[in-house]
Order: C-alpha cells, then structure tokens, then sequence
C-alpha cells in the first residue's frame, strides 16, 4: 500500500486533519474544495497580483488541485530523470494519475514530511567532484507543484539581468545580451561565489519569501524540503544551510535568493551611470578641424577663375592623409570623466559586471557587491577566482572567453560600383571566443587522445557498442560541444583540431573493435565526401552520417536545450543495442504494439558484477534478450508476470508472424 494512504485512511482519520484528508479523497469533495475554472482563475491572477507589489495567499490550498499534480507528473515522467530512485527506491515506472490523490490528501493535512536525498557525486573537472541530491519520487512531485506556484509569483518580478533556470532564457540568451550590449566596457569585475548552493542560508531564503508569500503553511513547507536532510549510504546527515543541487525547486529557489542581488545591481546602475554621451576625442576633434579648413580651403580655389591647379593637388593630398589619420582615431574620449555606465548579466550565480569608467569605479562596485553578498545574503567570494579584469584582456562567462576587440579598417565598395573607400573599424566591441583549455579538457574527458600532438586513440569503453552506436555517441559528442559554443567568432577555427582527433579516435575505436586497419574502416565507411555507417529498421535500410562541423548552424541553435548537455549514455551506456530497441515493436509477452516497448535481458549478470563496467557492458550485450512493452517490463521486474500471460503472448506473436 502507498505509505500515504495509510496515513490518510489509518487511525489519525479521526483527527480534524485526518478528516480533512478523507474529504479530498472522496470523487465529490473535488468539486466542492475548488474547481478546475476556480484554479485556472486564480493562477491566471497570481502574476498581476506579485506585479503589483500585493503578498499572496492561498498557495498551500491550491497544492490541494489536481490539476496542478498532473501537470507537475506529466513534465516529471516525461523527462530522463523520472525512472531514477531516491532513498526509498521508488520511481515513476508503475506511478499513476490513480496514486495521486493518497499524496495530495497528505499535504493538504499537513502530514506530509520529505525525506532525505540520495547524495551521489558527478566529475566537475580537475578532479573535481560535484554533489548532486536525488530526491524521492513524491518529494519530487511536490516540489514540481510548488515550483510550479513559485514561477507564477517571481517571473512577473525577475530581472531581465538574470538568465539561469528560466522559462525561453539560457547561457545563450546570457551571452548574445553579452555581446550586443557590452560594447565600449573598460573593466570587467569578474565575482565568484563560493559554495553558492551549499551556503544558502534558510533563515534568510525564508525570510525572502515571505516578502511576496502571505501563507505559513506554504513557507513552512518550503522550509521542511530544505531541512530534510541528506543520505550518504546509510548515514543520515541533516541539512543547516543550502538547497540541494538536483532538487526540482532548488533551481528557482536559488533565483528568489540572488534577486536581491539583482535589485541591489539595479540600485548601484542607477546611482552609477552619468551623462549621455562620451565626449569628442580631443584628438579626433583637431584632425577633423584641420581637415574641414582644407576643404573650406579647396572650395574657395576651385570656385576661383585662376585656380592654381599645384595648391589643389597640394590641399587634396594633405586632407586625404589627415582622413587616413582620422579614422585610425576614436570619435569619442573613452575616459571620459563625465560619461559612466555599469552592464551586468547574471547565470545562476555566476554574474560578471561590466563597467564604463575607471578602474577606481570597478574597485568600488567589487568592493560594493561583496560587502551586499556577505552582509545580506550570507554568502562568500571567493578571493581567488574573483577580480578586476582590464576588458581587453578578457574574462572567463558561462564557459566563453568574453573580452573587448577593435578589429582592422576594412575597404568598402560603393553601390555605384566604381567609388572604394575605408571604413574605421569599431572599437572596443564585446567578443565570444572559445577558450583553449575547454577544447583541449573535452578532448581529455571523452579520451579521444593527445591534441597537442593531435594523437588519437581508440576508447575501451565504446568497444561492446555496435558501429551504429559509436557513430551516435560521436555525432552526440561534437554536436553538442560545437553547438554550445555556436556564438563564439572562432568556434570553427578552434573545434577544427578538436573535429580531427574525434574523427581518427573514432575509426581507431572501429578498428580495435573489429581487429582490423583504420585505414580499412574509414575506406568501408566512406560515401563519396562523407563517412557512414549503414543499418536496418523493420528490414528497410537506414544510414547514420559522421556528424562534420561543417553542418554547424550557428544562425539557429535551440536555446532550450543547449544548456543541457548530449545524453549519449544512451548509446555507450546500454545494455542493449540501439538497433535492436528500434526494431522493438512488438511484446513478446502480450502482444500489443501500441506500447513502447523495451529489451529485457533474460539472464542476469551475478556472475560478473565485479568484473568493471566495460567487462559488465560488453556480456550484456552478448546476453539472450526478448522484446517486452513497458507495462510487461515492469511487471516481470516485480514478480507479476504470469507464466499463462507469457505463454500467450508467444503463441499470439508466432501466429502473426506465420
């Protein structure tokens, strides 16, 4: 039995919460509490209300609509992480809109408590390890709910400075206002917070809360989800500060917490910024001086009867070089006291500043914002990845190289087609460019081998894999890489070494695989100027193509996901090829073809479970399988499986195959 249905229809029934749980989960008392119009009413009127400045109410009383719960499991199962267990073992495999109604009852009563997360580690680079908490199936669910309210209330408010974790915005919508808007900027004041998810305060993200939420119960439901604690194999370690990363609603959480960040930057650009425009540049202002008394100077001789033809050529000569000289000049003074301006951009909590002035200005903002971050929010910056960067020489952003750049004039063709002149180049205009050691460290964390020396080497790990996978899990690879680092100026220049080691570590993989030459591999994989790999779906031929950089698009690239990295475990991490999950149609348990179907192994693994994973990867592939939809997958996991239903299955799928 569900462990919230026994609470709601155990002996605390009889309590005044207990009978408030029993009332929801009775068909009638949906109606009654609120309707489906009567929610859409209010949640369409929770934004205008946060807008307007008004605290709101009523969102643990909303938490009791279905409606908000299958939505929140709708997105939940329909995303990669739905089928990964928490500290109870539970996941979404055999969870239903019908099982909702024992967990809604248990937090409308108040009864409902989270549960610890399941801490696990992933590699962060240098060594590095990242903590990541996992929470349960119902505490994610929950948290899916009250995110959903949450949104509601603080995008209406959100500063447009702020990009992470936010509904049609990314690294990408980050960088290109970067780039479009950052030109001119001197110092760029590079903050780095330390430990920013670990040291959330709760006392003052609580308190934060309550400037725009009127309702405890919701606060304090908020509050129990941070306080739940942590599970490291099976040591309880309870949670005094931080959200954990992982969490559904720690992401907006983390937003709530650096808005006052946001507003207090906003305060400080306001109080900063000074004048209009730069002034003239001096210099820039003489030369156009004497080229405008040249040309004066010129009139007046080619107007006269007796124009001295030598003075001419002499004035013509004299304001073409004063040109030439003029346009390798700013027009404006770029330390110009009397003109300030202050950019700021804002991921997450990574954020970068840009300012407009001096450095002493980029001192004091520096010194400004991380007195606001220790004194207000509790936080530490860290000394030292944190500084002042002369924008010229750049900064490290969302894993780009930003830094300011005055290219060289350039000749322009007139439309007529017969007039050429120079055009001065822009100065000071904010570049994206793709650092070195993030191409050189994705080469090292996939193993495609030396790219200083550009030797590749084949990779272990893929060897069990067909060549259909292989060529996926590349493809996989590249693509995304390039494809985040689409808005950088030299993205092709810089990945084209990248593009040919993981092009040679690929046929070496090939090669080791099946004992042969890379030579041989690549000629069988070649098709007049690309490289392929063939296969079957239902008996009809399908080809996969190597992925070039050629076919990178960077005029389009799907901000939604180029924040998430490719998923390619799906290839080199299954137990089961590829194409044989795509020619799995129909269940050889009952029948059906309507269902997605999967591959079960049929034996298990015991026997060489301390082998290592590549060991374990590549006798999987060689066990016996059989195509099971995945309600039938479930089942046969959990014993429930008959032996009757299988057996008609098989008879039923040999018949229509005869």
């Amino acid at each position: 039995m569900h462990p919230h249905k026994e609470r709601a229809t155990g002996p605390k029934a009889e309590t005044a919460g207990g009978r408030a749980a029993v009332a929801i989960l009775q068909p009638k008392s949906w109606g009654v509490l609120m309707l489906p119009e009567t929610v859409m009413a209010r949640l369409e009127a929770i934004p205008t209300l946060a807008a307007s400045g008004k605290r709101v109410n009523g969102l643990h009383r909303l938490m009791g609509s279905r409606l908000l719960w299958e939505q929140g499991l709708k997105k939940i199962v329909s995303n990669r992480g739905a089928m990964t267990p928490g500290v109870d073992g539970e996941t979404f495999a055999d969870f239903g809109p019908e099982d909702l109604d024992p967990l809604i009852a248990s937090v409308v009563a108040g009864a409902y408590k989270p549960k610890p997360v399941r801490r696990v580690f992933i590699p962060k680079g240098k060594g590095k390890r990242r903590p990541l908490g996992i929470p349960t199936r119902d505490d994610r669910l929950v948290q899916e709910v009250a995110r959903q309210l949450l949104e509601r209330i603080y995008e209406p408010v959100f500063s447009n400075a702020s990009h992470g974790f936010r509904p049609r915005r990314s690294c990408h919508t980050a960088l290109e206002h970067v780039k479009a808007v950052w030109t001119g900027v001197k110092w760029l004041v590079d903050v780095d917070v330390a430990g920013f998810f670990e040291n959330i305060d709760h006392d003052v993200l609580l308190k934060l809360l309550r400037k725009r939420i009127n309702d405890e119960k919701f606060v304090g439901l908020i509050g129990d989800m941070l306080k739940a604690g942590v599970m490291e194999g099976r040591t309880h370690n309870p949670t005094y500060s931080g959200t954990p990363q992982g969490g559904i609603v720690s992401p907006i959480l983390a937003n709530i917490y650096l808005h006052e960040l946001d507003e207090f930057i906003a305060g400080r650009i306001a109080a900063f910024e000074k004048g209009k425009v730069r002034a003239t540049n001096p210099e820039y202002g003489r030369v156009a001086a004497r080229i405008a008394k040249r040309r004066a100077r010129l009139k007046r001789l080619q107007a006269s009867d007796n124009a001295d033809l030598a003075a001419i050529e002499v004035l013509i000569s004299e304001i073409k070089a004063l040109s030439k000289q003029m346009r390798t000049l700013p027009s404006r003074d770029a330390m110009d006291a009397g003109y300030r301006r202050l950019r700021y951009c804002r991921y997450a909590d990574d954020f970068l500043i840009g300012v407009i002035g001096s450095k002493d200005d980029a001192r004091r903002i520096f010194a400004e914002v991380g007195s606001f971050l220790t004194t207000e929010l509790a936080l530490s910056v860290s000394e030292e990845k944190s500084g002042i960067r002369k924008a010229s020489d750049g900064a490290a952003f969302l894993g780009y190289e930003v830094r300011t750049y005055t290219g060289r004039q350039w000749t322009v063709r007139s439309q007529r087609g017969s007039q050429h002149f120079s055009r001065r180049p822009p100065s000071e205009v904010m570049q994206l460019s793709v650092p070195w050691e993030k191409v050189f460290g994705f080469a090292a964390r996939k193993g495609y081998g030396d790219m200083a020396v550009l030797k590749a080497k084949h990779r272990n790990i893929l060897l069990s894999c067909s060549d259909v996978e292989i060529v996926l899990a590349y493809n996989a690879e590249l693509r995304g890489f390039a494809n985040y680092y689409a808005l950088a100026r030299d993205v092709k220049q810089k990945l084209n070494r990248l593009e040919f080691i993981q092009r040679w570590s690929m046929f070496k993989t090939m090669a080791s695989k099946h004992k042969s030459s890379v030579r041989a591999v690549a000629a069988r994989m070649r098709s007049g100027q690309e490289y392929r790999v063939d296969y079957l779906v239902d008996g009809q031929p399908r080809s996969v193509k190597v992925w070039k950089l050629m076919y990178l698009d960077r005029g389009w690239v799907d901000k939604a996901k180029v924040d998430i990295p490719p998923r390619t475990q799906i290839y080199s991490h299954s137990r089961t090829d590829w194409v044989d999950r795509q020619n799995a149609k129909q269940c050889s348990a009952c029948g059906r073809t309507d269902r997605p179907c999967q591959v079960h192994h049929v034996e298990g693994l015991a026997d060489i479970a301390q082998r290592g994973f590549a060991a374990e990867m590549k006798a999987a592939r060689l066990r016996r399988t059989r195509v099971l939809c995945d309600l039938c997958h479930v089942d046969l996991h959990r014993g429930r499986l008959s032996d009757t239903r299988n057996m008609n299955g098989i008879i039923a799928a040999e018949s229509r195959m005869q």
